[in-house]
C-alpha cells in the first residue's frame, strides 16, 4: 500500500534513448525524416524552408511571405482553405526563425489527402492578394502599436538594441513605417527566392503509415517545386553591442517598470554550453532558482523573475527578465548582482545543485515522450547544428557537473561588466 507520509525516492535516468529520425532523400532531392512514434491516428508536417529572419532584404519580408501563404493560392482562396481545414479538424501553423521558416500541418490520418492538398497548394502556388495582404498588414500593426504601449516589449526591443548591435539584421527592430513597404511584390521576390525543393527539408512525426509516406513522397518528393534555386550565400555576422551600461526609455503613465538585463554569451557549440545551462538554471531558470527565491520570495520586488538564453547564429544571448515597481527597480538590480557574486565566490551546496539536476532531467525525460515532441527536438538540433549525440551529451554532463565547475562558469560567463541593464517605466521622482 502507498504510503503517503513517505516521499517517494527519486530515480535519475542513466540513458536517454531518444528515438532518432529515419532520414531519405525523396526522388526530387527533398530530404524527410521520419518519426513514427504512437498510437493515435494523427500526423504532423513540418516543411522548414531555409529562408528565415536574417535573410530577408529589408524588415517583415520573411514573416509576411510565410504568413500570406494562407491568404489564398491559384487554387484555393483564403476562405476556401479556412473552410476545409477546419472540415477535416486539421490545423495549419505558420512560424519564422532567425534561419528558418516553417510551415506545420496537424491532421487525421484518415483525412491526409484532403489536408495534404491545401498545404500543396500553399507551399507551392501562393497568390499573395493585395486585398487579403492589406488586411493582414493592417491587423499586424494594429498589434503593434498596442504591442508599442507596453513596457515588457519596449524593454525587449531596446535590450535587442543594446546586446546585439544595429549595425547586424540580428540587433535590427521593426518600426511603424516599415509596414507600410510591404507589397506583394517584395513577398514574391523572397518566396522566389527561398521556396524550393532544393531549400526546404521535411520532418513527419505521429502514426506514420506506408500510406502516409506514399502520399508525401506523391505531393512534396516527386518532382522538383520553385522557380530557378541559387544555394544561399553564407552568412557573417558583425554584432557589436552598444556603448553603455544602463539604457532607459520613459513611460509616464506605467504602474511599473520592465527591467531587462542581458549579454552576449555562448552558442550552443561551445564545449561549455551544457553545463553553463545548469548554471544559468540555478541563477533564473525554474521557481526554486536563486532569483526567484531571493528576488520574489524573500524581497518580495516582483512576481516573477527568470534567466534564460537565446541562440543565434554564431552566439547566444543571457537574458534575466522581470517587472517590478518603479521605486524597487535599483534594489532590484542590486539583487541580481549580489546573487551572481554569490555564484562567483561561493559553492554551491550539494543539496540545491542535486535539485536543479534533479528539475533539469526531469524536464528532459518529459520532454521527449511524444511523437510531436520528439520532432520539436530534433528540428530544434538540426537549427542549432549539433550532432545526433547531443542530447545523450546534454544528459550526462547534466548529472556531472560539480559546484567547483559551477563557480568557475559563473567567474567565466557571468561577467557583470558586460551585462547590459535595461529599464522601461516611471522616472524616479
Amino acid at each position: 500500500m502507498l504510503n503517503r507520509n513517505v516521499q517517494p525516492s527519486i530515480c535519475r535516468p542513466e540513458h536517454l534513448n531518444i528515438q532518432e529520425p529515419v532520414c531519405r532523400i525523396m526522388p526530387n532531392g527533398v530530404e524527410l525524416n521520419v518519426l513514427d512514434a504512437g498510437d493515435n491516428e494523427v500526423i504532423r508536417i513540418d516543411v522548414m524552408v531555409a529562408g528565415g529572419l536574417w535573410r530577408q532584404t529589408q524588415p517583415l519580408q520573411a514573416l509576411f511571405t510565410n504568413r500570406m501563404l494562407r491568404e489564398g493560392t491559384k487554387r484555393m482562396t483564403t476562405a476556401e482553405i479556412a473552410e476545409k481545414l477546419d472540415y477535416y479538424g486539421a490545423w495549419l501553423e505558420l512560424s519564422n526563425g532567425m534561419e528558418y521558416s516553417y510551415v506545420t500541418l496537424y491532421s487525421l490520418n484518415k483525412y491526409l489527402p484532403q489536408t495534404l492538398e491545401v498545404m500543396e497548394t500553399i507551399i507551392k502556388e501562393p497568390a499573395f492578394p493585395e486585398k487579403e495582404l492589406g488586411i493582414v498588414v493592417e491587423n499586424n500593426l494594429r498589434q503593434f502599436l498596442v504591442n508599442m504601449s507596453k513596457v515588457d516589449y519596449l524593454a525587449h526591443r531596446s535590450l535587442m538594441k543594446a546586446v546585439l548591435g544595429t549595425r547586424d539584421v540580428l540587433g535590427q527592430v521593426v518600426e511603424e513605417e516599415d509596414y507600410r513597404h510591404i507589397s506583394p511584390e517584395v513577398l514574391r521576390a523572397f518566396y522566389n527566392r527561398y521556396y524550393h525543393s532544393r531549400n526546404s527539408t521535411i520532418y513527419l512525426s505521429g502514426k506514420v503509415t506506408d500510406e502516409c509516406l506514399d502520399r508525401i513522397e506523391q505531393v512534396f518528393g516527386s518532382a522538383p517545386f520553385g522557380e530557378g534555386f541559387v544555394v544561399p550565400e553564407k552568412k557573417v555576422f558583425a554584432l557589436e553591442s552598444c556603448e553603455g551600461k544602463r539604457f532607459f526609455t520613459e513611460r509616464t503613465d506605467a504602474l511599473q517598470s520592465a527591467v531587462r538585463m542581458g549579454m552576449l554569451t555562448l552558442e550552443h557549440k561551445h564545449p561549455d554550453f551544457l553545463k553553463t545551462r545548469v548554471l544559468v538554471t540555478l541563477l533564473g531558470g525554474y521557481f526554486g532558482s536563486r532569483l526567484m527565491s531571493n528576488i520574489r520570495e524573500e524581497k518580495g520586488y516582483t512576481y516573477n523573475i527568470s534567466a534564460y538564453t537565446v541562440p543565434y547564429p554564431g552566439c547566444g544571448m543571457l537574458v534575466i527578465s522581470a517587472e517590478t515597481a518603479n521605486e524597487t527597480v535599483e534594489p532590484l538590480i542590486q539583487e541580481v548582482y549580489h546573487e551572481i557574486d554569490r555564484l562567483q565566490n561561493e559553492l554551491v551546496a550539494e543539496e540545491e545543485l542535486t535539485m536543479v539536476k534533479n528539475y533539469m532531467l526531469g524536464e528532459m525525460c518529459r520532454s521527449y515522450e511524444s511523437a510531436f515532441s520528439l520532432a520539436d527536438a530534433w528540428i530544434y538540433a538540426r537549427v542549432a547544428g549539433m550532432e545526433n549525440d547531443y542530447y545523450s551529451r546534454m544528459l550526462e554532463e547534466t548529472k556531472e557537473v560539480t559546484p567547483a565547475e559551477i563557480r568557475e562558469l559563473a567567474r567565466k560567463y557571468l561577467c557583470k561588466e558586460n551585462l547590459k541593464e535595461v529599464v522601461v517605466g516611471k522616472k524616479k521622482s
